[in-house]
């Protein structure tokens, strides 16, 4: 019979999942996994750095809603994956992360590279395995993939050695596991329902926030639904953007701050109480003010504050019990006392920073740089924002219309995922314009993985809002900041992509619009004002 060896199974395994990607570093017991997955048609992205890889992962999770594959080689190369595993488990991404390592029969000798990778893995990811034999392979590879989809999502690690993968087994022998996918829907409970409906229409300041649960449930026709029948104003984390175009009369993000602090009643769907959401808790948020909390995950409802009413169940099906049982009782028109608070505060706080939009200063300012961009960027493009200053700037100046299509580090805002989630996302989705605005400090963490682009002929623009140093002076202060205004573009010249260089702001918009038209991966280098600091609610999107 005809047989099979480990790492041809691990590529099977992912072929019957449907994967079509695999992000990697090459070298060790992995390099066959790798390479058995491109002959059986799968796209390779080869890095520079494992902790790349699993960054791209985590776009490419995020843009199409299925687990990215990351694989490593063992060792030290395993151990380089962890920060970006850590952040996709902060940010509850699905990835399957294949680790390679020292084999079995050489386990508690020093062998090369040898580590405890499961012990180093638990702690940053939702589960992780070792495959102790060959023949475990089929159903721990199928156990990742549930383990990553099922509820709140998260990265799953599971460790090969180099032995099991190199062992053959009998094709004929093979169990492959089948028909575990559950793809049922739970329902909230119809009493809750009903109760959260009368706690909104009783409320005189009712607000919603979503989060990525949103997202992945694929709720956005649902949301839109909701909001536009009940008119209830409406937030998102900055995760879970784009689920309702932010160009709808029913979002008020210049006004977040406002609406946070004076909401008498909150609908949370989908979105966790940590510190994106400063925990649901004051001052914040008011003393009294009640919270409806919807969640798949019923251990995230009641975290850091109590609730009014808990619903345990998927976000589709609950906004669509929620607009139902809405008719008739919900309806905020735009003449309602607290949708016209709103809207002049909106008003408002777009005027205040509307002269930085347009300002002719020198150095550049950074939300010129955000607007000149925003002027040019498709509605659907794909825009991943790095940094500190400059994430904050473009979070807050440019609106995003579409469900995927705002990717940023997360809650534990691990910089230097631009350039890698601008390829994971342009592997996502390649008939989308992707543009990565990067701070010059978060940049330098993942600059080379430009080659990274180049070679694999990824056309994604890299804007990178450079104020010499990390963070602004008035906000970072001197120490370790500074890093001059150096030539990034040059560096990806060299590399063979487009770059060019920007000091004054009537040169930004050309010089974008011929980086995006030169079919290359490229990078524009604009000079800005060392001392602009963010702060919340100045414009489209606040914080």
């Amino acid at each position: 019979m005809a047989g099979l060896r480990g790492e041809q199974m691990i590529a099977r395994g992912f072929q019957r999942e449907g994967v079509d990607a695999i992000f990697y570093m090459m070298g060790g017991p992995t390099s066959g996994t790798a390479a058995a997955c491109i002959e059986l048609g799968m796209r390779e992205v080869y890095v520079r750095h494992e902790q790349g890889a699993a960054m791209m992962a985590h776009a490419y999770a995020r843009v199409t809603g299925k687990p990215g594959i990351c694989i490593t080689p063992a060792g030290p190369g395993t151990a380089n994956a962890v920060t970006g595993l850590a952040n996709a488990w902060a940010d509850a991404s699905p990835i399957v992360a294949i680790g390679g390592s020292a084999p079995i029969r050489g386990a508690t000798l020093g062998s090369f590279q040898e580590m405890d990778q499961l012990a180093m893995m638990r702690p940053v990811v939702k589960a992780a395995y070792r495959v102790e034999h060959v023949s475990q392979i089929p159903l721990l590879v199928s156990l990742a993939f549930r383990e990553a989809l099922d509820g709140k999502r998260g990265p799953v690690y599971l460790d090969l050695p180099g032995d099991v993968l190199s062992a053959e087994v009998d094709e004929a022998n093979i169990d492959w596991p089948s028909d575990y996918r559950v793809e049922s829907r739970p329902s909230g409970d119809t009493a809750e329902i009903e109760r959260a409906v009368e706690i909104l229409a009783q409320a005189r300041r009712p607000i919603v926030i979503t989060g990525s649960g949103v997202l992945w449930s694929q709720a956005s026709p649902e949301l839109r639904a909701f909001v536009e029948r009940t008119g209830l104003p409406l937030w998102t984390t900055p995760q879970g953007r784009g689920v309702v175009p932010e160009d709808d009369p029913r979002l008020f993000p210049a006004a977040r701050s406002l609406a946070f602090r004076e909401a008498d009643v909150v609908l949370v769907i989908g979105a966790r109480s940590n510190s994106m959401l400063s925990f649901l808790r004051p001052p914040r948020f008011a003393e009294d003010a009640k919270f409806i909390v919807v969640n798949i995950d019923g251990t995230e409802i009641g975290h850091n504050r109590g609730v009014e009413l808990g619903i345990v169940g998927d976000a589709k099906r609950v906004i669509e019990q929620l607009t139902e049982a809405a008719a008739g009782q919900i309806e905020l028109d735009a003449g309602h006392d607290w949708v016209c608070r709103l809207q002049e505060k909106e008003k408002a706080n777009r005027e205040r920073s509307a002269p930085l939009l347009h300002s002719d200063s020198l150095p550049i300012h950074p939300l010129r740089l955000c607007h000149e961009l925003n002027q040019i960027l498709p509605r659907d493009a794909i825009l991943v924002t790095d940094g500190h200053e400059i994430l904050n700037f473009g979070r807050q100046s440019i609106p995003v219309y579409s469900p995927g299509s705002s990717l940023n580090a997360g809650p534990h805002g691990c910089m230097g995922i631009g350039v890698p989630f601008g390829i994971g996302a342009q592997v996502a989705a390649p008939d989308k314009r992707v543009v990565v605005l990067s701070g010059v400090g978060a940049f330098g963490w993942k600059g080379m993985e430009m080659d990274s682009a180049i070679r694999h002929e990824l056309p994604i623009v890299v804007v990178v809002s450079n104020n010499a140093g990390f963070t602004s002076r008035r906000t970072g202060g001197s120490v370790g900041r500074e890093l001059g205004h150096q030539r990034y573009d040059k560096l990806v010249e060299a590399l063979g992509g487009y770059g060019e260089f920007v000091e004054k702001p009537a040169e930004i918009r050309p010089a974008i619009e011929r980086a995006l038209a030169s079919g290359r991966p490229s990078l524009v280098n604009v000079c800005t004002d060392p001392d602009a600091f963010a702060t919340t609610d100045m414009g489209f999107s606040g914080y």
